[in-house]
């Protein structure tokens, strides 16, 4: 009985043990689950207080970037009015440019035309007058004597006084353009002699030669061309004047001395247009050669 007592009273005390166990578990584990509910709430918050700063921050940079790009058009268009500003000046420096060698030109031609004047001024003080002078007592005073026979100058005549360049020139070759050609080269004679340092005194010489190779008088031309060689050696008249000696020659039948002037312009000037007749030129004198000797 003793035994059967004792079971009795251990059953409600082990069932009240495992009871107040339970208890204790539920109340931990409940306790466990409101800690890791508070963790959860507290990672909502901070995840949303991020959220929030990601936003601010996406709005900043928005704003930053809208800022950027219109510092960057405004960059962009300050560059394009600096290239149009640029381009201007650099259109309205091209004609100052134009207009200060133009300025150059006409001052340089001014400057020829005014010791032109200066040295016919000159040429005309220093000619002696022709005219005899008569003094009251009837008696006539010295002066240059005068022949019956006149006989022609041998010079051209001289330049009216006050005659600019440009107008000589344009009446030497308006008289050489129309065929005038003694009064060609009496007019470009002159131009060489009143305007010895110009531009065009090379080319006044060259059509001195053309004249006289137009008129048939290839002794003279040979001469005229053969001046332009000696005397104006920079002259880009000089290939011309050796093909057109050689032509002159060649009329003359001196056909060696011919083929010599061609040569000379095929040599020194290989490139000229010169250079092309006289290769011509050489090729049919040989050919005429080469019959000949047949």
């Amino acid at each position: 009985m003793s035994v059967v007592m004792t079971n009795r009273l251990l059953r409600p005390l082990a069932a009240l043990v495992l009871s107040l166990s339970f208890t204790s578990s539920a109340a931990a584990a409940n306790k466990e689950h409101q800690q890791l509910m508070a963790d959860i709430r507290m990672l909502q918050e901070q995840a949303q207080l991020l959220q929030n700063m990601l936003g601010t921050l996406t709005d900043t940079l928005k704003a930053v970037n809208a800022r950027l790009d219109q510092q960057a058009d405004a960059n962009r268009k300050a560059f394009a009015d600096q290239k149009l500003l640029i381009d201007n000046l650099t259109k309205d420096l091209g004609v100052v440019r134009e207009k200060v060698d133009d300025n150059n030109v006409r001052v340089g031609s001014l400057s020829q035309e005014v010791d032109a004047l200066r040295q016919l001024v000159q040429q005309a003080l220093a000619r002696p007058s022709t005219t005899s002078q008569i003094d009251p007592g009837g008696a006539t005073a010295p002066g240059p004597v005068q022949t019956s026979s006149a006989a022609p100058p041998a010079n051209p005549p001289p330049t009216a006084i006050g005659t600019s360049p440009t107008k000589a020139w344009e009446q030497a070759y308006g008289d050489y353009a129309a065929g005038l050609y003694d009064l060609a080269i009496d007019g470009f004679t002159a131009f060489i002699r009143d305007f010895p340092k110009h531009d065009q005194a090379d080319d006044a010489q060259f059509l001195i030669g053309r004249s006289y190779l137009q008129d048939a008088k290839n002794d003279k031309a040979v001469e005229a061309f053969d001046k332009v060689i000696r005397m104006y050696p920079t002259s880009n008249s000089i290939p011309d004047a050796y093909y057109l000696k050689g032509v002159a020659l060649r009329n003359l039948r001196q056909n060696d001395r011919a083929r010599e002037a061609w040569n000379a312009v095929v040599k020194g000037y290989p490139d000229s247009a010169a250079a092309s007749l006289a290769k011509q030129a050489l090729g049919n004198s040989e050919a005429l050669t080469g019959t000949t000797k047949k």
